[in-house]
């Protein structure tokens, strides 16, 4: 029997396609809506607009800021990615050539992270950015985000770390390598593709963090990321949902930058993972 005349094949390409046009159809009425304004969107939600005209996006990157907002949002997701790679890397090294129970009762603390529910933490982190003069501040962001993100950051890099043969470190060790060098010249290149998936998953959550930038660093337009900027364009008398879809376009472009550069080294982590599992 011919394989494209299977039921099998045929079911699985039905749903494939079927996945795809749940996926593409909002993001096409989403784009669609952004150069519209509220008559269009609501009389003709699919149909193409009447004009490609940037006012939508113009509008919303002055009425809501995004300029300084979008700015701001770099530096604390920058910034909070390196922080987080800087203190997992080394952690991750340890525990993937830990042996004893030591290490094993250390890695089940980080697993524990998972267990801790994000509105859990919110009054004590509040707490904390008052006592340490850092509330209403970015610095207090790019110092707290790691923190949220180095359980599933070290889990996922000493997975990766232990699967690298012990051979190439006592080689390097023979050669005079210390620990430092190992990391930085064995474990780290080799460990890019684990590397580009925790950054990739750690940048998603840190640029669009809501709740923790809302209570700690305010409505400041000086100091507030995108996510806080956004809502501004959202008004009671009346709310205009083009200006709204172009602003939150405009959000989107930073992200699918970042996953256009990582998604490779994303895959190549994805396919390591099956073929050693």
């Amino acid at each position: 029997m011919n394989k494209y005349s299977r039921p099998g094949w045929l079911c699985a390409h039905i749903l494939a396609w079927g996945y795809t046009a749940l996926l593409v159809v909002p993001l096409y009425y989403f784009l669609v809506s952004s150069f519209k304004d509220n008559n269009g969107i609501f009389d003709s939600p699919l149909a193409l607009p009447d004009s490609f005209s940037f006012d939508n996006y113009s509008r919303s990157w002055e009425m809501a800021q995004l300029g300084p907002a979008i700015i701001n949002s770099v530096l604390v997701t920058t910034g909070g990615l390196l922080l987080t790679l800087f203190l997992a890397l080394p952690a991750s090294f340890v525990l993937a050539r830990s042996t004893g129970r030591l290490g094993r009762v250390v890695e089940t603390v980080f697993s524990l992270g998972f267990l801790v529910p994000t509105f859990a933490a919110l009054f004590p982190t509040f707490l904390l950015s008052a006592a340490t003069g850092l509330f209403h501040t970015r610095t207090f962001m790019v110092l707290f985000l790691p923190a949220t993100a180095l359980p599933l950051s070290v889990v996922l890099l000493t997975q990766f770390m232990r699967t690298i043969p012990r051979e190439l470190e006592e080689a390097a060790r023979m050669d005079g390598a210390g620990s430092l060098a190992v990391l930085r010249q064995i474990y780290a290149p080799i460990c890019l593709p684990g590397i580009a998936a925790v950054a990739l998953l750690n940048f998603l959550n840190f640029w669009n963090e809501y709740l923790y930038s809302l209570i700690i660093i305010g409505p400041d337009p000086d100091q507030r990321t995108i996510q806080l900027a956004l809502p501004t364009l959202i008004s009671t008398s009346g709310t205009q949902y083009g200006v709204l879809t172009a602003g939150t376009v405009l959000t989107l472009v930073p992200v699918y930058l970042v996953y256009t550069v990582l998604q490779k080294r994303m895959q190549a982590a994805l396919v390591s993972g099956a073929v050693k599992m």
